[in-house]
């Protein structure tokens, strides 16, 4: 399995070669059909490459054309396809042309069928749908064999209750919601930190390819892992609870990919405050913002709706009044107007929820708040 990834990774390396030098009016560059014929001839005077599975080869292509169709569609967000990397990216696709590719052999335990290496067992942790014609053998960082079987699930029902909610995102709350709900993303233990430290600091007194810093590295992986899969975790189980309890999911439009880019700048500009911008940057990534919205986006598709974020933690969700200086602090927010306190991103959560039309005038001029139920308003000591 190992050398199907090599070999995926390699074909798909040689048709990113092939459109690294192509630009919009030049002639155009080989699509999928001419890159298997290419492939055959390849395979013919390679055979280090014909020892390998042609299905997993050609999936490869087909994997390289369908992205690059999805980089020419104007609505679809993703990128340019770019290289692959062994060790970062190990795996291969399989399509499966005939029915018994998949069976179960017991209630936690199936096995599925990989050109070149026979049937591979495999932990059964839910049901394989039928509908399933295609799965992907993948390897992470820390060593561990994924399987998974491409379907589009289908999307969760609303409740059909008509509760709007607002979720403020956070590095030290990880999602606050417009209820009162404080939602934190699990991550490594206090002793699980500690190691992790203990294993950087091995990590750069180790020589460079050796065997103590290849055991050292992947046992950083291994805890990296960990922390992921709890992150992954967490995202679904949120995500699917939200989808589950409210008709409208309101969010901010934040850019995360941006927030999250580096700030060394360059030798003739460098950047400012980069330590602080780091630890910040790895929270952000650590609380799973990106992900937590597109899984709502694929869950709940059209009941999901961003919202501008200017003065959201800033204005009180009780008056309508927007003062910076009613942030007190990182939880405290308290209204220099009305004397409204609240968790500071519980309150930027209702404004979200509100989609910024917290305040209407009436008749006699005075603010009264909208679009939310009444709250008690706690007068400052």
């Amino acid at each position: 399995m190992r050398d199907h990834c090599g070999h995926a990774r390699y074909v798909w390396n040689l048709a990113v070669e092939q459109y690294a030098h192509w630009r919009p009016g030049r002639a155009c560059a080989p699509g999928y059909v001419e890159q298997c014929r290419q492939l055959t001839e390849a395979r013919a005077e390679h055979a280090w490459l014909a020892a390998g599975s042609q299905m997993v080869q050609q999936q490869a292509l087909r994997d390289f054309g369908q992205a690059m169709a999805a980089f020419f569609d104007p609505h679809n967000p993703a990128g340019r396809p770019g290289w692959r990397k062994a060790g970062r990216n190990e795996g291969f696709r399989i399509v499966a042309v005939r029915t018994g590719h998949v069976r179960r052999l017991s209630r936690k335990t199936g096995q599925v069928w990989v050109p070149k290496a026979g049937w591979v067992r495999f932990r059964w942790s839910r049901p394989v749908p039928s509908e399933a014609r295609s799965y992907r053998v993948s390897m992470d960082r820390a060593g561990r064999w994924h399987v998974a079987f491409a379907v589009i699930p289908e999307a969760i029902p609303a409740p059909g209750n008509g509760q709007a909610v607002g979720i403020d995102r956070g590095v030290a709350v990880s999602a606050a919601l417009s209820t009162g709900e404080l939602l934190r993303v699990v991550g490594l233990t206090p002793p699980e930190h500690r190691r992790m430290r203990r294993l950087e600091r091995k990590l750069t007194r180790s020589r460079r390819g050796s065997t103590r810093r290849g055991r050292v590295r992947l046992a950083i992986a291994r805890l990296k892992v960990r922390e992921s899969d709890r992150r992954k975790d967490w995202v679904e189980k949120a995500s699917t609870s939200l989808a589950r309890r409210f008709d409208l999911i309101r969010v901010e439009n934040l850019k995360v990919k941006n927030m999250t880019r580096s700030a060394k700048g360059t030798p003739q500009d460098p950047g400012r405050n980069v330590r602080a911008k780091a630890g910040l940057i790895r929270g952000i990534l650590r609380s799973g913002w990106g992900l937590l919205v597109r899984r709502l986006e694929e869950k709940a598709p059209g009941r999901v709706e961003r919202i501008k974020p200017a003065f959201t933690s800033q204005r009180c969700s009780a008056c309508g009044q927007v003062d910076g200086k009613s942030r007190e602090s990182q939880a405290v927010f308290r209204c220099t107007a009305c004397g409204y306190v609240c968790h500071a991103d519980v309150n930027a959560a209702r404004n979200i929820a509100a989609g910024h039309a917290v305040t209407a005038r009436g008749g006699d001029g005075i603010t009264v708040p909208v679009n939310r139920e009444p709250q008690l308003l706690l007068q400052s000591e």
